[in-house]
């Protein structure tokens, strides 16, 4: 019986993940789950699951999520810093990171200094401060075992090669809902398009970053940090089936690639069994419904987010963490319709360009840099919502 602590259980890979414990009982005991607002969600999975804590992040449903579990013995916490406490539970035998965004940076702290192996589906904490996780995690002697699909086929071609130098990687992206258009196309798309991705069904924000290409970029620096590579040894190719979930290259020109349906429980199914392999009813491949598999050259010119994460690995520091913070913040302002699609990387080149560089950080330097980040974007969100209104300033 593995005992998993789920940060974000509400959200996709949260949910997914879930699916998966009840579909093996035997094997799996929920310690903790945590959602950032939906209270109605947790409140579900708590009585169906009844892990030993729950926290709700917003305080203000504190009291919703405290009275509707009275009656059970589940201890219910509120608020960012109970995230922490969540991720550090001693049952714990894993905890599964599926925060959105730059919010399970501090909890993921927290469970490696624990001592708990990390199943990461927050790619956000090694964009932010990949060498500071990486180290701490080395020191500790935690495992993490990456959920992204990408990440996730890297790892499974990577068993039993250890010793073999890693020539190259390369990222397969599905191209989302724009693949093959030019910028005088997406200047005029809306949130609506950019929501209907063609293989995978996930959450609005990441939905965006794959619209964009920031999710493959994201997944550039990602990569960086798990596998211990340089900028030059990742590249990405577009491969709109989502059959190929990535590939590894090894010295000698061999290479390996890890395939399977576009269904995130397969890798969730994989990083909370690891190191074995168990059964599952998930739908096979057939070959027969994919008689081709084609690749393309990821367009870096007109998505630029995936060229401004090359350039954010290769100078590294704080970069990718001012990077992270303002595409966060333009991607909530695309969602909310106050600004149009290439605004975004406009905005993320000039937080890139104009914010403080520091080629060594420290945690406290990358927290700094992620609020300085988020409040320089904001306001060159709300300049653009002027111009966008025609109106001077």
């Amino acid at each position: 019986m593995k005992h998993i602590s789920i940060l974000g259980s509400t959200g996709s890979v949260g949910t997914q993940a879930l699916e998966v414990v009840a579909a093996n009982p035997g094997l799996y005991r929920i310690s903790a789950l945590t959602a950032q607002t939906n209270a109605k969600l947790l409140i579900e999975q708590a009585l169906r699951f009844k892990p030993g804590t729950v926290v709700i992040c917003d305080e203000a449903k504190y009291a919703e999520v405290k009275s509707a579990l009275s009656g059970l013995t589940i201890k219910v916490l509120a608020g960012e810093d109970a995230l922490c406490e969540a991720a550090g539970i001693a049952e714990a035998d894993l905890v599964l990171t599926a925060l959105m965004g730059s919010v399970g940076l501090r909890p993921t702290i927290a469970a490696i200094m624990a001592g708990k192996d990390i199943a990461l589906a927050n790619k956000e904490t090694l964009v932010v401060a990949g060498d500071l996780i990486t180290s701490l995690a080395k020191e500790h002697g935690v495992r993490i075992i990456p959920v992204d699909s990408e990440h996730s086929a890297i790892f499974q071609c990577l068993a039993g090669e250890e010793n073999n130098p890693i020539e190259k990687i390369y990222l397969t992206a599905s191209g989302g809902p724009f693949r093959g258009k030019d910028r005088a196309f997406l200047a005029g798309v809306g949130r609506a398009a950019a929501l209907k991705h063609p293989n995978w069904n996930m959450g609005p924000k990441i939905t965006i970053d794959s619209a964009s290409l920031m999710n493959k970029g994201l997944e550039v620096i990602e990569a960086k940090w798990l596998f211990g590579l340089d900028a030059d040894q990742i590249d990405v190719v577009v491969h709109p089936q989502s059959i190929i979930h990535s590939i590894v290259q090894f010295n000698d020109g061999s290479m390996k690639a890890q395939m399977g349906l576009p269904d995130m429980k397969l890798p969730i199914h994989y990083a909370l069994a690891y190191p074995n392999r168990i059964l599952s009813n998930f739908k096979r491949f057939s070959f027969m419904d994919y008689p081709e598999l084609t690749f393309a050259q990821a367009d870096r010119e007109a998505f630029r987010n995936l060229d401004l994460a090359f350039k954010a690995l290769r100078m590294g520091g704080n970069m990718p963490c001012i990077i992270n913070a303002a595409n966060e913040v333009v991607v909530n302002a695309f969602l909310n319709e106050k600004m149009g699609f290439l605004q975004m990387s406009d905005v993320i080149q000039q937080c890139m360009e104009e914010l403080e560089f520091i080629a060594e950080a420290s945690l406290n330097n990358y927290l700094e840099t992620d609020r300085h980040t988020r409040i320089f974007a904001g306001e060159l969100v709300t300049k653009q919502v002027y111009l966008n209104q025609n109106i001077k300033y």
